[in-house]
């Protein structure tokens, strides 16, 4: 952001007490996994383009979708890397990106479900946009290995719901690693989670504090926004003076002049200046209506309204502002603002034109079977009269979450040059037998059904996993 790299030329100027700032402190040290080039052909191929190839090969090279063709790959394109690949012959088999979870709290919430590990609300004030939920993941979580099981490959990690502002998100890659920081999503922009209705209303109005209503949440989001705005104005004021060769240094006191660093303001000023994405838990249409207008209101734009259940009554408003809905495919009832759902939710949000709709998890077990809940999602639409085929359905799990999390150039569908983030099932990944056969991570195998040497285990599950007794 503008005012970091200020922060960061004004730790030259300020010897006595240098601020560092860049514009993630917390880089990604997420490398791709050795990979050799593997050449899979005869399988039925979901690129999540909208296209379905029959028959067709795909090969992925140096962590790449290297070309993918309806038949035989030409030779003449694809030349060392065809001669080196090792061939799986995908026949009866079905092939898709990998799949990509926008809404989970796996390594925040993690397993064993134990106090020590609920680290996904900060419930300690309505507006808490200073956490990162990175900072609390637990990279042992063994919800990780089931995930990539279900052929998640990438995942957003999100705060969970009980502030109208609960903090940042964080795009990973579904890998072992040590630390978060060997599992966050190079390149990733960073998210905002927000959080409408019953929730914030609810965790404060118990404890006698604001907001305690629907008209308390906008007046606190606002309140907000003015003060970001603020924020920024004031650090493009100090930005000017300093490039007019005033620093504070002479003339006055350097303290009045330079502004506080605010880890809340600086979250939310990105946001308005376009480098933090707004994922907002949101289950009425007439709150997600409120919402858009208030975006336009201070200037910045909603990625997805999450859960959504009555996102159907203003899927054309949705396709309008290029908002997606993340939606379950038939949660419902739980709660009074989600009794109006229904359960072609989905496929009415997912108009062609323009419409966004993806299938997330908001649940350690759910991810597991992201393209089951698709599966449901499409049974339903058709039950309506509306005709969706696998090909378009299955960019509910990959190419629109993608979308929606601001990676879609580098993963989301099986095209050249793209990650070679890629899974084999069984059998039509919409069928309530499939199973992923294999997983691919930027062309590495890092899950195979047929090897136990490639299916991740953990200290958490010893016993749980066991063969029937001989």
């Amino acid at each position: 952001m503008k005012f970091r790299r200020t922060l960061a030329a004004l730790a030259v100027l300020c010897a006595a007490a240098p601020l560092v700032a860049s514009d993630d402190p917390y880089p990604s040290t997420y490398q791709a996994l050795p990979s050799e080039p593997v050449l899979i052909v005869n399988a039925t191929l979901l690129t999540g383009t909208g296209t379905r190839i029959d028959s067709g090969s795909l090969l992925l090279a140096e962590g790449r979708v290297e070309a993918i063709s309806e038949g035989p790959i030409s030779s003449r394109s694809n030349r060392a890397d065809l001669d080196s690949a090792r061939v799986v012959d995908a026949e009866g088999r079905w092939v898709t990106p990998g799949l990509i979870d926008v809404h989970s709290h796996l390594g925040v919430f993690a397993s064993p479900g134990v106090k020590a590990h609920s680290d996904g609300n900060e419930a300690t004030a309505p507006v808490t946009a200073q956490v990162w939920a990175e900072h609390s993941i637990w990279p042992q979580d063994p919800g990780f290995s089931r995930a990539l099981a279900g052929g998640v490959t990438t995942m957003q990690i999100l705060p969970g719901s009980a502030n109208l502002i609960g903090g940042r998100g964080v795009t990973v890659k579904n890998v072992p690693a040590v630390g978060y920081q060997g599992m966050k999503f190079p390149g990733a922009p960073h998210s905002l989670k927000m959080a409408c209705g019953e929730n914030p209303k609810g965790v404060y109005g118990e404890r006698k504090q604001t907001p305690s209503t629907r008209m308390g949440n906008v007046a606190g989001y606002r309140a907000e926004w003015i003060a970001a705005q603020k924020y920024i104005h004031d650090w493009a004021e100090y930005d000017k003076r300093l490039a007019e060769g005033d620093n504070g240094s002479a003339g006055g006191d350097r303290s009045n002049s330079t502004p506080v660093r605010d880890l809340k303001l600086e979250t939310l000023a990105g946001v308005l200046q376009g480098e933090i994405l707004v994922h907002m838990h949101c289950y009425r249409a007439d709150e997600m209506l409120t919402i858009l207008d208030m975006a336009r209101e201070f200037g910045y734009r909603v990625s997805a309204f999450h859960h959504a259940v009555e996102a159907y009554k203003v899927a054309g408003e949705l396709a309008e502002h290029g908002v997606c809905g993340a939606l379950w495919a038939d949660w419902w009832g739980f709660k009074a603002e989600a009794y109006d759902g229904i359960q072609e939710n989905i496929a009415l949000v997912d108009r062609p034109e323009g419409g966004c709709a993806i299938v997330h998890s908001d649940s350690e077990e759910g991810i597991q079977r992201l393209n089951q809940e698709a599966a449901k999602a499409m049974t339903s639409g058709r039950r309506a009269g509306l005709d969706i085929p696998p090909e378009r359905a299955v960019r509910w799990i990959t190419a629109n979450a993608a979308r929606s999390l601001g990676i879609l150039e580098q993963t989301g569908t099986l095209e050249a040059g793209k990650m070679a983030d890629v899974v084999i099932w069984n059998g039509d990944p919409f069928s309530v037998y499939a199973q992923a056969d294999q997983v691919y991570i930027d062309g590495a195998l890092v899950y195979d059904r047929a090897d136990p040497a490639r299916q991740p285990v953990s200290d958490f599950e010893l016993g749980q996993n066991l063969g029937a007794p001989e």
